[in-house]
Protein backbone atom coordinates (compact mmCIF):
# COMPACT_ATOMS: atom_id res chain seq x y z
CA UNK A 1 0.00 0.00 0.00
CA UNK A 2 1.44 3.62 -0.98
CA UNK A 3 1.25 6.65 0.67
CA UNK A 4 -1.84 7.23 -1.84
CA UNK A 5 -4.08 3.89 -0.35
CA UNK A 6 -3.54 2.16 -3.55
CA UNK A 7 -1.84 -0.53 -4.50
CA UNK A 8 -0.66 0.32 -7.70
CA UNK A 9 0.86 -3.18 -9.58
CA UNK A 10 -2.53 -4.95 -8.57
CA UNK A 11 -5.55 -5.15 -10.80
CA UNK A 12 -8.80 -6.86 -10.20
CA UNK A 13 -11.57 -6.74 -11.95
CA UNK A 14 -12.53 -3.19 -13.68
CA UNK A 15 -14.11 -0.89 -11.40
CA UNK A 16 -16.45 0.52 -13.47
CA UNK A 17 -20.26 0.70 -12.23
CA UNK A 18 -22.90 -1.04 -14.55
CA UNK A 19 -23.71 1.35 -17.21
CA UNK A 20 -19.88 1.96 -18.00
CA UNK A 21 -19.01 -1.60 -17.83
CA UNK A 22 -21.93 -2.18 -20.92
CA UNK A 23 -20.39 0.87 -22.83
CA UNK A 24 -17.02 -0.47 -22.97
CA UNK A 25 -18.05 -3.80 -24.06
CA UNK A 26 -20.18 -2.60 -26.62
CA UNK A 27 -17.72 0.43 -27.77
CA UNK A 28 -15.06 -1.71 -27.59
CA UNK A 29 -17.06 -4.21 -30.11
CA UNK A 30 -19.00 -1.65 -32.30
CA UNK A 31 -17.32 1.86 -31.53
CA UNK A 32 -19.03 4.32 -30.12
CA UNK A 33 -21.67 5.25 -32.96
CA UNK A 34 -22.18 2.03 -33.80
CA UNK A 35 -23.81 1.24 -29.91
CA UNK A 36 -27.50 2.76 -29.45
CA UNK A 37 -28.60 3.87 -26.27
CA UNK A 38 -31.24 0.76 -26.10
CA UNK A 39 -27.81 -1.95 -26.24
CA UNK A 40 -26.21 0.12 -23.85
CA UNK A 41 -29.05 0.07 -21.32
CA UNK A 42 -29.77 -3.75 -22.05
CA UNK A 43 -25.95 -4.66 -20.89
CA UNK A 44 -26.23 -2.88 -17.75
CA UNK A 45 -29.89 -4.42 -17.03
CA UNK A 46 -31.60 -1.08 -17.60
CA UNK A 47 -34.58 0.51 -19.49
CA UNK A 48 -33.94 3.15 -21.43
CA UNK A 49 -35.59 5.75 -19.16
CA UNK A 50 -33.40 3.73 -16.57
CA UNK A 51 -30.48 4.55 -18.06
CA UNK A 52 -31.22 8.11 -18.55
CA UNK A 53 -31.94 8.26 -14.77
CA UNK A 54 -28.21 7.77 -14.32
CA UNK A 55 -26.73 9.80 -17.37
CA UNK A 56 -28.50 12.36 -20.20
CA UNK A 57 -26.68 10.85 -23.10
CA UNK A 58 -24.89 8.71 -24.90
CA UNK A 59 -22.26 11.66 -25.01
CA UNK A 60 -22.40 11.65 -21.36
CA UNK A 61 -21.74 8.17 -21.09
CA UNK A 62 -18.30 7.73 -23.19
CA UNK A 63 -17.43 11.01 -21.23
CA UNK A 64 -18.08 9.10 -17.77
CA UNK A 65 -15.97 6.27 -19.03
CA UNK A 66 -13.44 7.90 -20.75
CA UNK A 67 -12.90 10.23 -17.85
CA UNK A 68 -13.23 6.97 -15.32
CA UNK A 69 -10.27 5.50 -17.85
CA UNK A 70 -7.90 8.69 -17.08
CA UNK A 71 -8.47 8.94 -13.29
CA UNK A 72 -7.29 5.27 -12.39
CA UNK A 73 -4.30 5.78 -14.64
CA UNK A 74 -3.68 8.84 -12.75
CA UNK A 75 -3.89 7.44 -9.66
CA UNK A 76 -2.06 4.60 -10.12
CA UNK A 77 0.92 6.48 -11.67
CA UNK A 78 0.31 9.09 -8.62
CA UNK A 79 0.59 5.85 -5.99
CA UNK A 80 4.05 4.75 -8.39
CA UNK A 81 5.83 7.89 -8.21
CA UNK A 82 4.92 8.00 -4.78
CA UNK A 83 6.64 4.27 -3.87
CA UNK A 84 9.55 5.23 -5.86
CA UNK A 85 11.61 7.47 -3.47
CA UNK A 86 13.63 10.91 -5.01
CA UNK A 87 15.62 8.86 -7.35
CA UNK A 88 14.94 10.20 -10.68
CA UNK A 89 16.12 6.51 -11.89
CA UNK A 90 13.28 4.90 -9.22
CA UNK A 91 10.80 7.28 -10.01
CA UNK A 92 11.54 6.46 -14.07
CA UNK A 93 10.75 2.71 -13.80
CA UNK A 94 7.92 3.13 -11.78
CA UNK A 95 6.68 5.30 -13.62
CA UNK A 96 6.73 3.38 -16.91
CA UNK A 97 6.15 -0.22 -14.94
CA UNK A 98 2.71 1.71 -13.84
CA UNK A 99 2.16 2.42 -17.59
CA UNK A 100 2.71 -0.34 -19.00
CA UNK A 101 0.89 -2.48 -16.14
CA UNK A 102 -2.04 0.13 -17.08
CA UNK A 103 -1.96 -0.91 -20.72
CA UNK A 104 -1.68 -5.05 -20.36
CA UNK A 105 -4.75 -5.24 -17.82
CA UNK A 106 -6.52 -2.42 -18.69
CA UNK A 107 -6.46 -2.93 -22.90
CA UNK A 108 -9.74 -2.51 -23.82
CA UNK A 109 -10.21 0.18 -21.69
CA UNK A 110 -7.13 2.76 -22.93
CA UNK A 111 -7.91 1.50 -26.49
CA UNK A 112 -11.53 3.15 -26.16
CA UNK A 113 -10.11 6.11 -24.59
CA UNK A 114 -7.63 6.39 -27.40
CA UNK A 115 -9.78 5.37 -30.20
CA UNK A 116 -13.15 7.18 -29.12
CA UNK A 117 -11.29 10.91 -28.74
CA UNK A 118 -12.65 11.36 -32.13
CA UNK A 119 -16.31 11.02 -30.96
CA UNK A 120 -16.16 13.49 -28.45
CA UNK A 121 -18.10 16.66 -28.14
CA UNK A 122 -15.30 19.90 -28.36
CA UNK A 123 -16.20 20.84 -24.35
CA UNK A 124 -16.14 16.82 -23.65
CA UNK A 125 -12.70 16.30 -25.77
CA UNK A 126 -11.08 19.42 -23.85
CA UNK A 127 -11.75 17.90 -20.13
CA UNK A 128 -10.30 14.82 -21.58
CA UNK A 129 -7.40 16.30 -23.42
CA UNK A 130 -6.25 18.33 -20.13
CA UNK A 131 -6.38 14.55 -18.09
CA UNK A 132 -4.32 13.14 -21.03
CA UNK A 133 -2.12 16.55 -20.49
CA UNK A 134 -1.70 16.07 -17.20
CA UNK A 135 -0.79 12.18 -17.67
CA UNK A 136 1.88 13.44 -19.75
CA UNK A 137 3.20 16.55 -17.54
CA UNK A 138 4.32 13.64 -14.90
CA UNK A 139 6.12 11.92 -17.75
CA UNK A 140 7.73 14.66 -18.74
CA UNK A 141 9.11 15.90 -15.14
CA UNK A 142 10.29 12.70 -14.24
CA UNK A 143 12.29 12.36 -17.54
CA UNK A 144 13.22 16.09 -17.32
CA UNK A 145 14.56 15.64 -13.53
CA UNK A 146 17.09 12.95 -15.33
CA UNK A 147 18.23 14.57 -17.99
CA UNK A 148 18.95 17.66 -15.66
CA UNK A 149 20.63 15.66 -12.66
CA UNK A 150 22.80 13.76 -14.95
CA UNK A 151 21.14 10.19 -14.72
CA UNK A 152 19.83 10.10 -18.49
CA UNK A 153 21.68 11.42 -21.48
CA UNK A 154 19.30 12.05 -24.18
CA UNK A 155 20.01 15.51 -25.91
CA UNK A 156 16.10 15.75 -26.27
CA UNK A 157 14.12 15.20 -22.81
CA UNK A 158 10.61 16.24 -24.07
CA UNK A 159 10.94 14.36 -27.28
CA UNK A 160 12.44 10.97 -25.18
CA UNK A 161 9.01 11.67 -22.64
CA UNK A 162 6.84 11.41 -25.86
CA UNK A 163 8.23 8.33 -26.78
CA UNK A 164 8.09 6.88 -23.70
CA UNK A 165 4.00 8.05 -23.84
CA UNK A 166 3.52 5.66 -27.22
CA UNK A 167 5.61 3.08 -26.13
CA UNK A 168 3.79 2.41 -23.54
CA UNK A 169 0.56 3.15 -24.87
CA UNK A 170 0.96 0.78 -27.83
CA UNK A 171 1.45 -2.17 -25.38
CA UNK A 172 -2.46 -2.18 -25.70
CA UNK A 173 -1.70 -3.07 -29.23
CA UNK A 174 -0.46 -6.33 -29.41
CA UNK A 175 0.15 -7.75 -25.68
CA UNK A 176 -2.10 -11.15 -24.99
CA UNK A 177 -2.33 -12.67 -21.56
CA UNK A 178 -2.44 -16.09 -23.07
CA UNK A 179 0.36 -14.76 -25.63
CA UNK A 180 4.01 -15.93 -25.67
CA UNK A 181 5.27 -13.46 -23.43
CA UNK A 182 4.45 -13.07 -20.21
CA UNK A 183 3.65 -9.87 -18.20
CA UNK A 184 6.72 -9.67 -16.62
CA UNK A 185 8.52 -10.61 -19.59
CA UNK A 186 7.11 -7.84 -21.31
CA UNK A 187 7.93 -5.58 -18.48
CA UNK A 188 11.62 -6.37 -18.56
CA UNK A 189 11.69 -5.86 -22.07
CA UNK A 190 10.09 -2.63 -22.80
CA UNK A 191 11.78 -1.10 -19.57
CA UNK A 192 15.14 -1.65 -21.80
CA UNK A 193 13.65 -0.07 -24.18
CA UNK A 194 12.64 2.88 -22.39
CA UNK A 195 15.50 2.82 -20.45
CA UNK A 196 17.42 3.17 -24.05
CA UNK A 197 14.71 6.22 -25.40
CA UNK A 198 16.08 8.50 -22.72
CA UNK A 199 19.78 7.27 -22.41
CA UNK A 200 19.56 5.89 -19.40
CA UNK A 201 23.56 5.77 -17.95
CA UNK A 202 24.35 2.52 -15.77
Amino acid sequence: MTSTGLEWRHYGPSPLPPVLASALDRFAEQGYHGTSTRELAAGAGLSVPGLYHHYRSKQDILMALMVAVMEELLARTEAALASAGDSPVERFDALVESMLRFHMFRQREAFVASSEIRSLEPANRKRYVALRDRQQRMIDEVVVAGARDGYFATPYPADAARGIATLCIGVASWFRMDGPLSVDQVLERQLVLARDLVAARS
